[in-house]
């Protein structure tokens, strides 16, 4: 079952008024819901105390919600609150993840989903940021922008019309001419090559070696990068990697930099690699950690790096829920 979260204001308490709120906060909610009448079990109201004219639920079945259980309740005066509000609450079956509308007024009430959310995590391999903010983007219902599908769908076109990656006009000629666009559908990214939906076809093997390849060509990380500028000021979305805060999104405002000890970030990766039943010792593991640390940092572009702003977290003795709870609770102060 999910529960549905809504709210609106009115200019005035009239029953007119109501019943045009109340008609669009409900249908706002099942179209972004994808919700069928069959779906919804009750609809319950609470409004404020200045509102007296209308009970909402008598305007939710004026406007066609005649299949479901309907309440309505005034709400006590709360000095400070929101004045003119109705409040909804939606039961209704399924397990996707709720979509919580909120409008006009009361977007003020959940600014974090109704205004365009950034939120920037850098780190050094092995810290947790690409777990960590996955579970962060289905619990604030925001894009989890997975920039290295956008690096691997450039080096499927060159696999996909056979041509050199080697060659960097080559290359840049693709660039020059790529229609590649990323979409967010039902909680996850979507990938789409020349209006084709590319996002199971670039996690291939030999994709995934060619996208470390061509992701070294400047010109290529210089067009990734304005892409992904450009898809986080139309969208909530969470990025992970090496410079985000520092580059790709320096005037984000909220940054978080992971981190933990080369040793334990080393555990975790000989821990996977074993449960993926790889032969790597920990020695092993622990020397590609340190490599890559100091690679990492010492890029001519994209260089690991905290930015100044940043919150550190150290991940060595937390757990993934740890983290995320700490992360959501510091964006959750501030929004």
């Amino acid at each position: 079952m999910r529960a549905i979260r809504g709210a609106t204001t009115i200019l005035s308490d009239t029953p007119d008024q109501i019943r045009v709120s109340v008609k669009e906060l409900l249908n706002g909610i099942v179209e972004k819901n994808k919700l069928k009448t069959g779906q919804i079990i009750c609809i319950m109201f609470s409004s404020t105390e200045d509102i007296k004219s209308y009970y909402p639920a008598k305007a939710a079945r004026e406007a066609g919600f005649t299949a479901c259980a309907l309440y309505s309740s005034l709400e006590p005066e709360i000095d400070g609150a929101l004045k003119m509000c109705i409040r909804v609450m939606i039961l209704a079956d399924g397990d996707d993840a709720a979509e919580h509308v909120y409008l006009n007024g009361a977007k003020n009430l959940r600014k974090d989903i109704t205004s365009i959310l950034n939120i920037a995590v850098d780190g050094p391999a092995g810290s947790g940021k690409s777990t960590v903010c996955k579970e962060i983007a289905q619990r604030l219902g925001i894009l989890y922008l997975d920039t290295g599908a956008m690096y691997r769908a450039i080096a499927y076109k060159c696999v996909k019309d056979n041509r050199d990656y080697g060659d960097k006009d080559v290359v840049k000629h693709i660039i020059n001419r790529l229609n590649l666009k990323v979409e967010y559908r039902d909680g996850k990214q979507i990938t789409l090559l020349d209006g084709e939906d590319v996002s199971e076809l670039i996690r291939t093997p030999q994709v995934s070696l060619l996208a470390s390849y061509v992701s070294s060509y400047s010109f290529v990380r210089t067009k990734m990068v304005a892409l992904q500028r450009e898809i986080a000021e139309k969208t909530s979305c969470i990025l992970d990697g090496r410079d985000i805060g520092t580059n790709v999104l320096p005037k984000c405002r909220f940054k978080f930099y992971l981190t933990a000890s080369p040793e334990v970030r080393a555990n975790r990766r000989f821990d996977e690699d074993r449960a993926k039943g790889g032969k790597q010792t920990y020695e092993q593991v622990l020397q590609d950690i340190n490599e890559r640390d100091f690679q990492d940092k010492n890029k001519a572009v994209g260089a690991l790096k905290k930015a100044d702003d940043a919150i550190e977290i150290d991940t060595s003795d937390m757990s993934i829920t740890e983290v995320v709870e700490a992360i959501i609770g510091k964006v959750q102060e501030r929004i």
